[in-house]
Order: structure tokens, then sequence, then C-alpha cells
């Protein structure tokens, strides 16, 4: 992606990865939706509308 440089080093030895701490979360997050998603009993909402009922 692009050719690492000594301040970035410092930075990683300091701090830690944060890219790559960040691109494990979302690939976890990710992972966790999928499950979720494929458990679903109901279908996706995609293209019902919200109907709030009259109240009398």
């Amino acid at each position: 992606m692009f050719q690492e440089t000594p301040i970035y080093s410092r930075l990683v030895e300091e701090r830690g990865d944060v890219p790559q701490a960040v691109r494990g979360e979302a690939e976890r997050i990710q992972r966790d939706l999928g499950r979720l998603i494929a458990l679903s009993p109901h279908p996706p909402l995609g293209g019902q509308h919200y109907r709030p009922q009259a109240t009398h």
C-alpha cells in the first residue's frame, strides 16, 4: 500500500498498529453480522414501508 517509513515504525512501536487493529475489528464485525443475517428468521424489510397504526 505504501512504503513504511522510520516515523511510521516508531508510531507503531509507541501506539500499536492502529490501521491493522481497525481492519481486524472490521473483519470481526463483518463475520458477526454475516452470522446474524444468516440466522435471521425473517426476510429483509426491503421495500416495506412503515405504516403507523391509527390511534383513536
